[in-house]
């Protein structure tokens, strides 16, 4: 009754849009002497309220009653808001076994993988519970690496997939989708010992086992003890020694039915630093390519990640339409702009709108975002030769449309870093051999030939 009564007088000072916003999600908890307990949606909301409206929140209280009133806040935990359509589950870390490792008795300094004699350890899966299937937006940009993994989850080790390799640029979801296989196999089989780690850290452990007596065999036997694999960012592991560890690890786990995920910012073929002989087992199974998000996926990924952080109703729909046509490149610098956004709302104790939107993401992106695609690339260079596009995929061998076809293929990989695949299949189905050929004839020329390396700065400045 108390909090209604200040929702009335609230009601007749403020506008009504403003009122439904920001006054009806607020839940009356409880009332005791002179302090009301009301429940607000999240942290931000609370935060808002406080900067924006305080003075008519105390005039109200202080009406119903009196000067001693006193407002606390609780904020509502995000997993007890009603469902929608992507609601987030956090869910709790996954747990593995503890598994039995025979070690050597070490020399020198014990290290992490040194256990005495024959012990019982507990692998920590270093998963990420948010990371699931239920948090991940599908869409045509990651469908098949979405299939894949939900095949994978059901059975590990037993399909064709194995392993798994999932490849494209930075912020498009392959560490995401890669701990979502983990998390969904731990649910299933809760007794599978899963570990995630980044090639980096595997290189490291590498080097620290490798200068220790009887360290690396600790080392090897305990990869050799895990389900299911997942190495992120395989194109960081560098060195002869390291690979040939990796490449004894994986014809164990392979062979014993283990399954086993790879994620990388290039596909197996550019993997050029590569042993010949490890590279052949990363293209056994499947590899994936993630492609740059569409508009809608894009969309309902500000909305998952909105509700997530309890403040989908603050932010309106245009807000949400315009991040997502501003910023195109990937999902992490678009929810980079949505936090950046919320926090500048809330610091600032203004309203979420469209000039605040464009104000961040000019800060995140730049002025204008670059709008360079394979198509307008091409018309560039068609304009430039003064040839026609249909010179420029066809098969001709004639050397100055040759010449302008490797440009538009060595543009295409450095100005907008398309995969080798998709650059040949948008120039008339070359192979990425093809495609790598070109980019590598083009970067030799430019050394060697001004003229032709004025071609490519003319082309360049056409573009931006």
């Amino acid at each position: 009754m108390v909090w209604n009564n200040c929702l009335n007088f609230i009601r007749q000072n403020i506008e009504p849009q403003q009122f439904n916003v920001w006054f009806k999600p607020i839940v009356p908890v409880s009332l005791s002497e002179s302090t009301l307990t009301v429940e607000v949606p999240s942290e931000f909301f609370r935060e808002y309220l406080e900067g924006a409206y305080l003075d008519i929140l105390k005039a109200a209280l202080k009406k119903e009653m009196g000067t001693a009133a006193r407002l606390v806040y609780v904020v509502k935990p995000v997993r007890q808001q009603p469902p929608l359509k992507y609601p987030a589950s956090h869910g709790q870390a996954p747990v593995n076994k503890t598994i039995s490792v025979n070690t050597f008795t070490p020399a020198g300094n014990p290290g992490p993988f040194v256990y005495p004699g024959i012990q019982r350890v507990q692998v920590n899966p270093h998963l990420n519970p948010i990371y699931n299937f239920k948090n991940l937006i599908v869409g045509e940009c990651n469908k098949m690496g979405y299939t894949a993994g939900e095949s994978i989850s059901a059975a590990p080790g037993k399909t064709a997939f194995n392993p798994l390799f999932l490849f494209g640029g930075p912020g498009l979801g392959k560490t995401h989708i890669a701990q979502a296989i983990g998390i969904a196999i731990k649910e299933k089989y809760p007794e599978l010992v899963v570990l995630y780690v980044p090639a980096n850290r595997f290189k490291t452990q590498f080097m620290d086992a490798a200068g220790v007596k009887n360290k690396l065999t600790d080392f090897m036997a305990f990869y050799m003890k895990m389900d299911v694999l997942i190495m992120d960012d395989i194109q960081d592991l560098i060195g002869q020694s390291t690979q040939n560890a990796l490449f004894n690890i994986f014809n164990h786990l392979h062979q014993s039915g283990k399954q086993l995920i790879f994620t990388s910012d290039r596909p197996p073929v550019e993997l050029e630093s590569f042993e010949e002989r490890l590279l052949s087992r990363l293209k056994w199974g499947l590899s994936v390519e993630l492609q740059k998000p569409d508009f809608n996926t894009r969309l309902e990924m500000l909305k998952a990640r909105a509700f997530r952080e309890g403040v989908r109703e603050q932010i309106p729909d245009e807000v949400l339409i315009y991040l997502a046509n501003a910023i195109q490149s990937n999902f992490r610098e678009l929810e980079g702009a949505l936090i950046s956004l919320i926090a500048n709302a809330t610091l600032a104790h203004k309203e979420v709108t469209i000039e605040l939107a464009e104000k961040i993401t000019k800060k995140i992106v730049g002025e204008k975002q670059s709008d360079i695609t394979i198509d307008k690339v091409q018309k560039v260079v068609c304009e430039y030769f003064n040839i026609s596009r249909s010179d420029l995929v066809s098969k001709t061998r004639k050397r100055q449309i040759v010449q302008a076809r490797q440009i538009a293929m060595y543009m295409s990989r450095n100005k907008i870093n398309c995969s080798l695949s998709t650059i040949g299949s948008e120039i008339g189905g070359k192979d990425h051999a093809t495609v790598l050929h070109a980019c590598t004839t083009v970067a030799d020329l430019m050394s060697t030939d001004k003229t032709f390396r004025q071609y490519v700065t003319d082309i360049e400045k056409m573009l931006l």
